[in-house]
C-alpha cells in the first residue's frame, strides 16, 4: 500500500484504475494516521468516521492533509455527505 504519490498534475492523467487506487492508499493512509492505526491493521472503508473514533478536530484534520495532498478543496458538506472512506473514496474519483 505504500506507492509514491504523483505531484496532482500527472494524477489526472493516469488511467482510472490506477489514479483509484493511489487516492484510496492516500485516504486509507491519512484515516490510518489519525486513529494511531499501523500498517498492519485493516481499515474498514465502509465504517463511519465517527464510529472509527474520530474527533471532529481530527477529521477536519484530515480533511486539511488530504486536500493539501491532493491539491483541491474537500468541503465539510462533502464530508457529511460522505461519511465513510469508501464513500469519500468514491466521490474524489468521480
Amino acid at each position: 500500500m505504500s506507492h509514491d504519490f504523483p505531484a496532482v498534475e500527472e494524477l489526472d492523467h493516469l488511467p482510472e484504475h490506477e489514479r483509484r487506487e493511489l487516492i484510496e492508499d492516500l485516504v486509507v493512509a491519512e484515516f490510518k494516521s489519525a486513529l494511531f492505526m499501523t500498517d498492519r491493521e485493516e481499515f474498514a472503508l465502509d465504517m463511519g468516521f465517527f464510529d472509527l473514533g474520530l474527533t471532529s478536530l481530527r477529521l477536519s484534520e484530515v480533511k486539511l492533509s488530504l486536500e493539501r495532498k491532493l491539491g483541491r478543496e474537500i468541503s465539510t458538506a462533502t464530508l457529511f455527505g460522505h461519511p465513510t472512506a469508501g464513500q469519500l473514496i468514491d466521490h474524489l474519483c468521480s
